[in-house]
């Protein structure tokens, strides 16, 4: 018998979490950060999360300083936070990620997915910028007070900083 070559269709990456995906999900403005030249700035954006591709997807012009600073540095991290004054109901998640103007087919499920949670957004005329998801650091109050999840996408470990990794690993033998 001939060992013929098994055929394994794409598996996507590790998914994280189902509860950072919701809490992603959930909210659409995100604070991104960047820096150039020794100076840090943050922006913030409405998102659309691309889940199959584990990419947040916004629009910016050009000429703005965030995406100026991340043309010349595009390792980007940011925050999501939910707003609440009580204490136990604590949530947000901070990410590290890289930031690219999508191309071809990339591009075009980006759009998609923006348009669909922002329709209005086909009446504007600004760039559409992905941001590659490598690490996220989720604090949750409502599973225990400062309690974290982290996840780390194994295709992009090398761009991770070394803090989330030592802390997702020191995560995961706590658990």
């Amino acid at each position: 018998m001939k060992n013929w070559p098994i055929f394994v269709p794409f598996l996507p990456m590790n998914p994280p979490d189902k509860r950072i995906v919701r809490f992603i999900r959930h909210h659409h403005v995100l604070t991104l950060s960047t820096a150039s030249e020794k100076r840090p700035w943050v922006a913030h954006c409405f998102y659309a999360y691309y889940e199959k591709e584990q990419m947040l997807v916004v629009t910016s012009d050009l000429s703005t300083r965030h995406i100026r600073e991340a043309l010349r540095n595009n390792l980007v991290s940011g925050g999501i936070v939910l707003e609440t004054k009580l204490i136990g109901k604590i949530r947000g998640i901070q990410f590290e990620g890289i930031l690219e103007e999508p191309q071809d087919e990339l591009y075009r499920n980006a759009h998609i997915t923006y348009l669909k949670r922002f329709p209005f957004a086909v009446l504007t005329n600004t760039r559409l910028w992905t941001i590659r998801l490598t690490g996220i650091k989720m604090t949750d109050n409502r599973l225990g007070f400062g309690k974290k999840l982290y996840w780390i996408n194994q295709d992009y470990r090398q761009y991770v900083s070394e803090d989330l990794l030592e802390k997702s690993s020191s995560n995961k033998q706590n658990n």
